[in-house]
């Protein structure tokens, strides 16, 4: 007898629909998975069978049944263990151990423990959607996954416990309620992260001002100075006065941390992410890759903030290897098996000390670098990977007088308030291009979203002969100077505002923005 339950596989970000097909015929016992399932999928048929034994069915090796498991379509790679549910009832379908009904249509994931029980499995957001799209009536799925496959509305999410439930439940023996549209909450914040505000935080204006333009536009920044000067503590603080992310925002971060296995037993991240891997860090692991391709700290970082502190120290190949994202928003992993495309639309926050021992330029503490030791640091950040890099700005050591004010400086929720309208006016004016940020308007588009008053076009011209703009340089210029005229409220980028964009740039540093 010959069976089909659905179920679904991930491919990248991607869900994909699967069908368990289960053929089984008396004979010697033997029990075979084909379909290109991976070595986690094989080692499912053991544990399968105990599960189904300890559930209180008639396991496969007691039936004396030649079972041929198909996991179709066979040009995809199936790994991890969602299907062993699937294959499991198929099984007890196929030896009318139970009866699948015919009046909804269901799709079925999860793993199984030897004692019968369902584990979380990873990915259980986009598998919803994915079958949400294909119009099936209800998803079955482990306890622990009921609140993050609940985020997904219009179809009926029935969780449960163990495989002796779900078998009850598809014979109308056991009545299990649907799981509720959820709208719980889950921020990655820590407690240090969530208390930096940019009151307490003295002096430093340029800094703050750096940040508030890059919240503003979404635009990438790197601070520069010596050690001590703040600079960690600023782009801690920037997460304070990003906007909040909207529900479709919500849902493509929360996807990404279920593929990778981070929302187990949790619901919707609404907190814009900070990643903030060490120097160490690999590039599989920043950019994603991996056997099987799995999304990086740029993708973690989707719609928030890639903070990479002490940016020299980092390995080239990873540097070099951010210049792609930064550009296209997107990475494109690519393994014998095939190619994984992982969304990675973030912020790049960076830092770096003038030099090895950071004092390079003090007019106090005096520079115990080699000679030549200073260039050889620059020159590891390229000029292509700084041109890409729209505000560069200094962060020099504050005085005593400034750190011992006792009056605060502007609030991060104030500053709040002045991203949150920038970006309403952006998000007005860009919806028709299907566009969030100023960041992201490109060459097509630019010169109408960017419309200049006659003397900041007089200006800019003097800027492009005096500066030597580059063309990205140019376009990122104007992308700069729009957001400034949005925290002014100025439709028409003024001359002013051209002006206090090409101050964010470091001449010392070289092959930059301008």
């Amino acid at each position: 007898m010959s069976v089909r339950i659905d179920s679904a596989a991930l491919s990248g970000l991607e869900a994909a629909s699967v069908v368990v097909e289960i053929d089984s015929f008396p004979g010697l016992h033997f029990f075979n998975i084909v379909g290109l399932p991976d070595k986690s999928v094989e080692e499912s048929k053991d544990r399968i069978d105990s599960a189904i034994r300890n559930s209180g069915y008639a396991n496969p090796k007691s039936k004396n049944l030649r079972l041929v498991v198909n996991l179709a379509p066979a040009d995809i790679r199936k790994e991890g263990s969602l299907l062993d549910l699937p294959i499991a009832l198929g099984y007890l379908v196929a030896t009318s151990q139970i009866k699948l009904s015919a009046d909804k249509s269901r799709l079925f994931i999860g793993e199984l423990s030897l004692d019968g029980s369902l584990r979380a499995v990873s990915g259980v957001l986009p598998i919803t959607l994915l079958a949400r799209r294909a119009g099936f009536d209800e998803i079955i799925v482990p306890k622990e996954n009921a609140a993050e496959a609940s985020l997904v509305k219009d179809i009926d999410v029935i969780a449960a416990n163990n495989l002796k439930e779900i078998g009850a439940y598809l014979q109308g023996e056991l009545s299990i309620k649907p799981e509720n549209f959820s709208s719980h909450l889950l921020s990655h914040e820590s407690e240090e992260e969530h208390g930096i505000d940019f009151a307490n935080i003295r002096g430093q204006e340029t800094g703050k001002r750096a940040l508030l333009i890059a919240a503003a536009g979404g635009h990438n920044v790197l601070m520069y100075g010596p050690p001590g000067s703040g600079k960690t503590i600023m782009a801690k603080a920037l997460r304070g006065i990003l906007p909040d992310m909207n529900y479709e925002e919500a849902i493509a971060v929360t996807s990404i941390y279920s593929v990778a296995g981070m929302t187990k037993n949790k619901a919707l991240i609404n907190k814009r992410p900070f990643r903030n891997p060490h120097h160490t860090t690999s590039a599989p692991a920043i950019i994603g890759g991996g056997n099987i391709p799995r999304p990086g700290e740029v993708s973690l970082a989707h719609r928030g903030v890639l903070f990479l502190d002490e940016l020299p120290e980092f390995p080239r190949n990873v540097l070099e290897g951010l210049r792609q994202p930064i550009e296209d928003g997107m990475v494109t992993v690519s393994r014998a098996a095939g190619s994984s495309r992982f969304p990675a639309e973030f912020m790049l926050v960076a830092s770096m000390n003038p030099c090895p021992c950071g004092h390079y330029g003090d007019e106090h503490i005096p520079c115990s670098c080699l000679p030549g030791a200073v260039l050889k640091y620059k020159k590891r950040i390229s000029g292509p990977l700084l041109d890409r890099i729209d505000l560069q700005v200094f962060v020099s050591q504050e005085t005593y007088a400034k750190l011992s004010q006792t009056e605060q400086a502007e609030s991060s929720k104030e500053m709040k308030k002045k991203v949150d309208f920038a970006r309403q006016f952006q998000a007005d004016r860009l919806k028709k291009y299907g566009l969030l940020t100023n960041a992201q308007i490109n060459l097509k588009n630019i010169q109408e979203i960017c419309p200049l008053s006659s003397t900041a076009e007089s200006s800019l011209a003097l800027i492009m002969e005096k500066q030597h703009l580059s063309g990205r340089g140019y376009h990122r210029l104007l992308k700069i100077a729009r957001t400034i005229a949005d925290l002014d409220h100025s439709p028409v980028i003024q001359k002013e505002h051209l002006t206090e964009a090409v101050n964010f740039k470091l001449p010392s540093l070289g092959g930059g923005m301008i």
